[in-house]
């Protein structure tokens, strides 16, 4: 009997475990894309979100109001479209730990982040080092590297970046121990707080308070976090975070990313801001002041009106989450992700010509809705899933990265995956041991 059979063990699991989803009804909210005319198991959302059946009618309504309201849209749209971020606010505040007043759904994820840039980091004297992690996302990179620059200051005598083990993981000790090794040196740590490629949950709340400890800014780049592990932020006393909406938060290709500053910050007027006529205070602002005004809240980040199509889009997949809830929806990510790890550890045992490793850490903990996986034969064991239906991501040189993402995953979406994985180690390549597992889906 081979470990994904329709009657091994890993299948019952499998049919028991969806049996008891109180989230499954979440599924049908989803177009999933199709594969030899199949529905894929999809297990990229931590690249691209799958797109929420609703949005179509919440862009359609908006290019109605455009059609039939034009400029009037801007107070008698069903939304007003002047106020139409305010609305999402309380969503966001939900799903990040934080109050209204500290968030905001605004430009793109890099945007944000050279606003924030422009705000938290200014070196003085020896405190002028940016921590990093290893391998961070480039964008982060070129970001904090440009800000260096912009103060005449070499990469070099800026940055400093963590080093990674042949392990890739990371031990909160190590982060505080080079926190405080640079010590009055450090200005801002700026790190993700889940590693994009490692697929690490970071200790968000003890590294911010090692980084204050130094008199440093702690800000967080929530791109592979939010939607995926459950965070506080105000409680956590970070500074700044942003993130973007595309990845698990389901919001569209290039969607509207969004900001956390903690309200001790909002409420400085004295601090820097970037500013942008959308920032100033709504009270004053069309009266067009001469000078900024910046509103008592995240919104003074704001530059601009808000891009409505886009949010109209945002909007559907706040409510969702809002609908699930985060805690209900780490619960199911603890026990999909934990099922994944054991299809996974159980392959590798049976078959360990494949040479799996596993490089996101095994603490439920530390870790969020994906598995970072080294193969042997990393590249062909990727094309095969894809080309039965398995949507999973590769990452040069050598991972795939697999997001089981606890909206729209079931638990037979994992066993598929794992069949697939066995059908490519055993050699067979005939579709009636693909669609022998399908059996399992009732």
């Amino acid at each position: 009997m081979s470990i994904c059979s329709p009657d091994s063990p890993l299948a019952e699991q499998a049919r028991a475990f969806d049996a008891q989803d109180d989230l499954a009804a979440f599924r049908e909210e989803f177009v999933f894309p199709t594969s030899n005319g199949q529905q894929c198991a999809y297990f990229a959302g931590n690249s691209l979100g799958l797109m929420p059946r609703a949005a179509r009618v919440a862009v359609e309504e908006v290019l109605h109001e455009w059609g039939t309201l034009a400029v009037a849209g801007h107070h008698e749209a069903r939304i007003p479209w002047y106020r139409y971020h305010e609305d999402l606010a309380p969503y966001l505040a939900e799903l990040v730990g934080a109050a209204p007043h500290e968030v905001v759904a605004m430009n793109s994820l890099t945007v944000n982040l050279h606003l924030m840039l422009a705000s938290f980091y200014q070196p003085r004297g020896m405190r002028r080092k940016i921590l990093l992690l290893p391998a961070e996302f480039p964008s982060d990179r070129y970001a904090v590297e440009s800000h260096a620059r912009w103060h005449t200051i070499a990469r070099d005598d800026a940055i400093v970046e963590l080093p990674m083990d042949s392990t890739m993981r990371l031990s909160t000790e190590a982060i505080i121990n080079a926190i405080e090794t640079l010590g009055e040196q450090l200005a801002l740590v700026h790190m993700s707080a889940v590693h994009y490629l490692t697929g690490q949950f970071f200790d968000v709340a003890a590294i911010t308070a090692a980084a204050h400890r130094v008199g440093a800014i702690a800000g967080w780049d929530l791109a592979h976090a939010i939607g995926n592990v459950p965070l506080h932020l105000h409680a956590w006393d970070v500074d700044y975070a942003v993130w973007c909406s595309y990845k698990y938060l389901n919001s569209g290709p290039g969607g509207v990313g969004g900001v956390f500053v903690h309200e001790r910050h909002v409420r400085n007027r004295e601090l820097v801001r970037l500013a942008g006529w959308w920032g100033n205070d709504p009270a004053t602002r069309f009266t067009m002041p001469q000078w900024f005004e910046p509103v008592p809240s995240a919104d003074s980040w704001q530059l601009s009106n808000a891009p409505v199509l886009a949010m109209a889009v945002h909007r559907i997949a706040l409510e969702q989450f809002h609908r699930a809830g985060i805690e209900r929806l780490r619960q199911k990510s603890i026990r999909l992700t934990g099922f994944l790890e054991t299809v996974l550890q159980s392959l590798a045992v049976h078959y360990p010509q494949l040479g799996i490793e596993i490089v996101t850490p095994s603490d439920p903990a530390q870790r969020g809705a994906q598995l970072s996986v080294r193969f042997r034969a990393g590249r062909a064991v990727h094309d095969h899933l894809l080309s039965r239906g398995i949507v999973v991501d590769w990452r040069s040189p050598d991972i795939i990265r697999m997001a089981p993402a606890p909206l729209y995953c079931s638990f037979f979406d994992v066993l598929r995956l794992g069949s697939a994985v066995e059908e490519f180690a055993s050699g067979v390549s005939s579709e009636a041991a693909y669609a022998s597992t399908q059996s399992v889906s009732a």
